[in-house]
């Protein structure tokens, strides 16, 4: 599941309030493997995905980063072109170096049938938290910055891609067996800009990999893109999409699903509902899906108020399914 280790468990609550700071969490391999492998141990998944952020990129091109506490990401703003001429061309991977080893260590752990995830943000995505300095609901900042000033915004989008790609390659190397890229914003995009900011960008990542790594595994997430994923997956050449929860199933399966594996997609919030209710979304991905190459997962990230309670009863109703 999207965020499958994180605060709906009371075994990561612990272990985060050990480790201090947010990227602390992150930046040692010890409590970073450990939560990694939280929920496998928990519920036996199919896939561990890597306890990390998406803006670990940022913070190795030696922006500040920093998490307060229930407000999420601070980030000293790149809001104009004079201070996007100061973002360093190439990050230090050396401060990468805890996610790797946090990688080789779960990876030594997991059992080999359970596939090992890593991820980075998908370059759009990134460049809205370090524009705004802050997620914002809109992501309005980036956007209008895209429209003014789209030299230089497109500097922060080519640092963002080359950089990627070498982070990427080293998680492959560290023991990734496949790779994700979140584009979370995606859908505030028009479909211009979406070419531009957000298929552009992810299809130069993907050849970036292939280039070292010609058979690695990536599965995209452009969270609201709707009618323009297919589009998306031809022009990008991802193995699998990820897709949320409002995606209409005819055209995912005669457009999308048809060309790749697909990833989702049930409402986070039908499991934090339980009940019949539950049962009913999570037939409905099956019924939409399941004759397809499926990944069954959540349409975005799991919310911490979810009972584990009910993240079982998902289980045990995909599990019995039989198609």
């Amino acid at each position: 599941m999207m965020r499958q280790a994180g605060r709906y468990l009371p075994e990561y609550r612990e272990l985060r309030a050990k480790a201090g700071g947010f990227l602390d969490l992150c930046f040692t391999p010890e409590f970073a493997a450990e939560v990694t492998l939280q929920p496998i141990r928990r519920f036996n998944f199919d896939a561990a995905i890597i306890f990390s952020d998406i803006l670990v990129i940022p913070y190795a091109l030696g922006r500040s980063v920093r998490f307060e506490a229930g407000e999420g990401p601070r980030l000293d703003p790149l809001d104009t072109p004079e201070k996007v001429e100061t973002l360093a061309e190439q990050a230090d991977f050396g401060k990468l170096e805890p996610v790797y080893e946090a990688l080789r260590r779960v990876r030594r752990e997991l059992d080999s049938k359970i596939a090992l995830i890593g991820f980075c943000g998908a370059p759009w995505t990134v460049a809205t938290y370090m524009v705004a300095g802050q997620g914002t609901p809109d992501q309005a900042p980036a956007r209008m910055m895209a429209y003014r000033h789209p030299e230089a915004f497109a500097d922060i989008i080519d640092v963002l891609v080359e950089n990627s790609i070498g982070y990427l390659l080293g998680q492959l190397a560290a023991g990734a067996d496949v790779l994700q890229l979140f584009d979370t914003w995606a859908g505030v995009l028009p479909p211009r800009e979406f070419a531009r900011w957000s298929v552009e960008p992810t299809r130069r990542i993907v050849e970036g990999v292939r280039k070292k790594v010609p058979g690695a595994k990536i599965i995209g997430f452009p969270r609201g893109a709707g009618a323009l994923l297919p589009g998306y997956v031809e022009a990008t050449g991802v193995d699998a999409v990820s897709i949320d929860w409002a995606a209409e199933p005819a055209l995912i399966r005669e457009r999308v699903q048809n060309r790749v594996a697909i990833q989702g997609n049930l409402d986070p919030l039908a499991l934090i509902a339980g009940g019949a209710a539950l049962d009913a979304a999570v037939d409905d991905v099956l019924s939409n899906y399941a004759k397809g190459r499926l990944i069954f997962n959540l349409g975005h990230g799991i919310l911490p108020e979810t009972p584990i309670a009910h993240v079982e009863q998902m289980l045990k109703r995909v599990r019995a399914y039989k198609g």
